[in-house]
């Protein structure tokens, strides 16, 4: 039900808050015409202007102050609102109406209090300084960053959705990172049990140490660390840091002072129209209380400042009446989505649950008591199933007969709602309150650019978690009339990676700065634009990864051409074609890894992986296996992993091929190629298949009358069955295929695209395909083949070409003013060798003990 308010002219309004509540309802303002009525005076306790807390974390990652400022610089100056930076507010006089700041009275005529929340820290004897940190604010984060230097290790109190962040925030300066919730669970507030499982399972995997139902005591000088947790039951873990996220208080201290209802369990007491007990004063955001609850999300404040903002313009508005505390995030890299009633507490309600051990994927859907329509979720590992899941609970929409198939795993993916299914009054950005409909309008208006989409409607511009739905809704509604949809990588390239490719084949570009300046926009790149075209680039000139034109756009896998584990150590991974290898280089195999110590294991590729090198040992390694007739096996890179081999017809009574060589010809053929994604090849001597060749990208059987070629097949976490693309081939035959399906895939497949995925993609499918291969329809043969020659051509060893370079060489430095490797990396011996001490073994046994 609408309302409609009677807006008085020339008053003055004062917004004590600039965070990101506060910030929304003074757009809101402007954009309803309010500043017509109202002088606007803005205070805000921080020295910065608004700026986005949710994605806080990005600051240690590069981002400054001003890049996670929200609108434009000048955006109050240029409507004549007042803003009043670093001013505390310190009192409310109602009875004069008005505020009394630190710089100052200012009168009011009508109040709007935004002024957030403030970070729970419990009284626990001993903390203080570097032992009481809190993650709130930008300030906190410069404190924390001061407090890193020169730590080893750091804490976070609080396994919420703010304390996992703390905890990247901390392991991406460096430190080795804890978590302790005195629940049994992680994001109890969001998580089933189970699901919270599954998400300790996956941060531990990480490195990141967790400590459930633990409740500290007091906090005293430490050890080896700076300070000892002592934790309830006589355990305890030393830190040289400790970050308090224990959960949010509203901050509703001058309200309280000034006599505002206040809610039992804190915040100030607001009605429909987010109005206090004071008809002149507004609050709104995480210092509200509305029926007695906080809402400590983006969303549900937003929609409050909206509603405010609408009152004081004297428009139309929607009474607050709740919101939908649904919430979609990554932390720690982890997806992590809760919908709705996550914990099945509506009577009779019915749940499905997917669980998948190995990944520690969960999936768990709850449904209403017939049946008929979703009630919740909760999602650990994939959020692919979110956005469908959220539709269905939001809109009503029916479920399907089988429900479970929404959050069963399915060949072609997650199950996906099309945009044409969606009512137009479905919510797409929860945290704008951006509709369908809205995104229609905006499509008929002549809009036909995202970015200028997100700029007119603001969808996906709060915490970023529908900018996929989105995308598709607006690619579904231009298309619907007849407009191309745009298909650009990134912001810096308006092409896809197919056309990419083609600019850098056609012009002979050799270089990611070359490509921005010739077809790009900006100076720096992303992290989307610089790994494809690094991609691109090696799969055409196949230059060595290292090579300065190339090292800067890759992760750290290719980087230091080796795989990081989780206690910040490296796997190195030499090639062994097919699988054979001679007993000297068996032998040299076991020399180094006795030498250096390191962890060896036969991988399911048929290769020996070494794990536990440093950084600073990864030249020397590679030298001496480079010695023995090694090299690199190209486990870190996006390229040929392994062909797998059965003996085949030397040794085997029922191979009709020679397996093994052909397996060999086909490994050294392909080593070195780049791809989109990784690809994998195998060759079994017969069709018992003992090399599992159908589930490979490029799968070879042999036949009484030559081989058999199969494509598109792989393994991991959606598995495929590779389908037959041609018949009793001659050697000569098989690789001209080959050549040609590999690098087709390589010139016309997405970024990150796995063979499988992008065979799906065809139209036409793989009689499309065959055509293509077999019959050569669209004339590229002899260009596919001359192309993958070239690569042939010009490979060369990346371990190699780095250990014979001085400059390439001083990366491979832990410290670098140091040659000492990592004095805080730490093993324990397990069944004979050693492996990684666990994050939550630390401060219960010696890093010298062994583990028998």
């Amino acid at each position: 039900m609408n309302a409609t308010a009677t807006p008085i002219k020339s008053e003055t309004l004062v917004v004590i808050g600039n965070g990101m509540v506060g910030h929304h309802c003074v757009e809101q303002l402007i954009e309803h015409g309010a500043l017509a009525h109202y002088h606007v005076h803005v205070f805000g306790e921080e020295r910065q202007r608004a700026y986005d807390r949710v994605h806080l974390s990005e600051y240690f990652g590069g981002r400054d102050a001003e890049s996670l400022a929200l609108g434009e610089a000048d955006l109050y100056a240029r409507h004549s609102v007042q803003l009043h930076l670093g001013v505390q507010v310190l009192e409310i006089d109602r009875e004069r109406k008005e505020v009394v700041t630190s710089a100052g009275r200012q009168a009011y005529d009508r109040l709007v209090l935004a002024t957030g929340s403030y970070p729970f820290v419990p009284p626990i004897p001993g903390a203080e300084g570097r032992s009481r940190l809190v993650y709130r604010t930008l300030d906190d984060l410069d404190a924390i960053r001061e407090a890193a230097t020169n730590a080893r290790r750091g804490v976070v109190v609080g396994g919420g959705l703010l304390g996992l962040e703390a905890a990247n925030a901390l392991k991406s300066l460096g430190l080795e990172a804890h978590v302790v919730e005195f629940a049994p669970q992680l994001m109890p507030v969001q998580l089933d049990a189970s699901g919270g499982e599954a998400l300790r399972a996956r941060i531990e995997a990480l490195g990141v140490g967790v400590h459930l139902s633990r409740a500290t005591q007091e906090i005293v000088i430490g050890e080896e660390y700076a300070y000892r947790m002592n934790f309830n039951g006589g355990e305890f873990l030393e830190t040289d840091l400790i970050v308090f996220s224990a959960g949010i208080r509203p901050q509703d201290a001058i309200g309280r002072s000034a006599g505002l209802d206040v809610a039992p369990r804190g915040g100030l007491v607001v009605d429909n129209h987010c109005r206090t007990s004071d008809p002149d004063i507004f609050a709104i955001g995480e210092c509200a209380s509305w029926n007695g609850s906080i809402f400590g999300l983006v969303a549900p404040g937003y929609s409050m400042a909206r509603n405010v903002a609408a009152q004081l313009a004297g428009q139309h508005y929607e009474p607050f009446t709740g919101a939908d505390m649904s919430t979609k995030l990554k932390l720690l890299g982890v997806d992590v989505g809760s919908i709705g009633d996550a914990h099945a507490a509506t009577p009779g309600a019915k749940s499905y649950r997917f669980i998948d051990e190995a990944s520690a994927s969960y999936r768990r859907l709850v449904v209403s008591a017939d049946g008929k329509h979703v009630l919740g979720a909760v999602l650990i590992g994939d959020n692919s199933y979110y956005d469908t899941l959220l539709q269905y609970a939001q809109n009503g929409i029916a479920l399907p007969k089988d429900p479970s198939s929404l959050i069963l795993p399915l060949s072609d993916g997650a199950p996906t709602l099309g945009a044409d299914a969606l009512p137009d009054t479905a919510t797409i950005c929860s945290c704008h309150n951006v509709t369908k409909g809205a995104v229609c309008c905006a499509v008929d208006a002549g809009c036909v650019d995202l970015g200028e989409l997100k700029g007119k409607t603001k969808a996906a511009t709060g915490c970023g978690g529908c900018s996929a739905l989105l995308k598709q809704v607006f690619d579904h509604e231009l298309s619907a009339r007849g407009v191309a949809v745009d298909k650009s990588l990134c912001e810096h390239f308006a092409y896809t990676r197919q056309e990419l490719y083609a600019l850098v084949r056609v012009e002979g570009i050799i270089s990611f700065d070359e490509m921005l300046a010739k077809h790009g926009r900006g100076h720096t790149g992303c992290d989307i634009c610089k790994p494809a075209m690094g991609s691109i680039l090696a799969s055409c000139w196949n230059q060595p990864i290292m090579d300065p034109s190339l090292v800067h756009l890759q992760d750290t896998n290719d980087t230091f051409m080796a795989n990081m584990q989780k206690n910040g150590t490296y796997s190195i991974i030499p090639r062994i074609a097919a699988g054979e290898i001679t007993p000297d280089k068996l032998i040299a195999l076991g020399a180094v890894a006795k030498k250096y110590d390191l962890y060896t294991k036969i991988t399911g590729g048929q290769r020996i992986d070494l794990f536990g090198a440093q950084l600073h040992q990864l030249p020397d390694i590679w030298g001496e296996l480079i010695e023995a007739g090694f090299e690199t096996g190209h486990g870190y890179g996006k390229s040929l992993r392994t062909v797998k081999s059965c003996v085949g017809s030397t040794w085997c009574r029922y191979g009709v091929q020679d397996s093994v060589s052909m397996a060999l010809l086909l490994e050294n053929r392909y080593k070195g190629l780049r791809a989109p994604h990784k690809f994998k090849l195998a060759v079994s001597g017969c069709t018992r298949e003992c090399a599992e060749a159908q589930s490979k990208d490029v799968g070879v059987i042999a036949t009484e009358k030559g081989w058999n070629l199969y494509v598109c097949g792989n393994g991991g976490m959606r598995p495929r069955h590779a389908e037959l693309l041609a018949t009793d081939l001659d050697d000569e035959t098989l690789l001209r295929y080959v050549d040609r399906f590999l690098m087709f895939y390589i010139r016309t497949a997405d970024k990150l695209q796995r063979t499988s995925v992008w065979r799906e993609s065809l139209d036409g499918g793989l009689d499309y395909l065959k055509d293509v291969i077999i019959n050569d329809s669209l004339g590229l043969g002899a260009e596919l083949e001359s192309q993958m020659q070239l690569v042939i051509d010009r490979y060369e060893c990346e371990w190699a070409n780095a250990i014979n370079d001085p400059e390439k060489l001083k990366r491979f430095r832990t410290f670098v003013n140091d040659e000492r490797g990592d004095p805080d990396i730490h093993f324990v011996k397990e069944r004979g060798q050693r492996r990684p001490v666990h994050a939550n073994e630390l401060h219960l046994i010696p890093v010298t003990q062994e583990v028998l």
